[in-house]
């Protein structure tokens, strides 16, 4: 077996590339860090590419930017369909009914925008939960803090500013520990 990497340059380190913290994740010749690696300083387009990639893997770290820079594309992304999908119910055919006490609305006859962009709507989500939930477990590594962790976002009330907080918290050496570079 021969190492993939070059041995004059055990990191693999671009020059003047100053790591985080201690020795860097080996780089390929592309520059990209392997996939049981984080990659810190990501670029946005690169960490989409990245976490479509590492689409179920719970082992490992991310980094927080390429943690952010998904939750900003997916909410884009999510505010694109929500928005198409508002167009479609205001375009689509309703019914009004009123008793006195109350007014309801109701749809009668779906527009096709509606059901189109609900149907992707409804395939987005369904194909990133996992991934989605992949990428968090592995940024709590990052931070040192073990996957499960995750669930603490089920408490209620407080369980989302939890796990907004335990994502911003910063890179831990000790987090090397969840890394399994024999898995590639």
């Amino acid at each position: 077996m021969t190492d993939q990497y070059p041995s004059d340059n055990p990191y693999g380190q671009q020059p003047g590339h100053t790591p985080q913290y201690g020795a860097p994740a080996p780089t390929g010749p592309d520059g990209e860090p392997p996939l049981w690696a984080p990659w810190y300083g990501i670029s946005f387009g690169g960490a989409v590419r990245r976490f479509f990639k590492k689409y179920a893997r719970f082992d490992g770290r991310a980094s927080r930017s390429e943690f952010w820079w998904w939750y900003l594309a997916n909410g884009i992304i999510s505010i694109v369909l929500g928005i198409l999908l508002g167009v479609g119910a205001a375009t689509s055919q309703m019914t009004t009914v009123s008793n006195g006490y109350s007014t309801v609305s109701t749809m009668q006859s779906p527009s096709a925008l509606y059901v189109i962009v609900g149907i992707i709507a409804t395939i987005w989500f369904l194909a990133i939960i996992v991934p989605t939930i992949a990428l968090f477990w592995r940024r709590l590594h990052d931070a040192n803090l073990a996957g499960p962790f995750w669930f603490l976002g089920f408490i209620p009330g407080v369980g989302g500013i939890i796990l907004i907080i335990l994502a911003i918290l910063p890179s831990k050496p000790e987090g090397q520990r969840f890394d399994q570079p024999g898995r590639g």
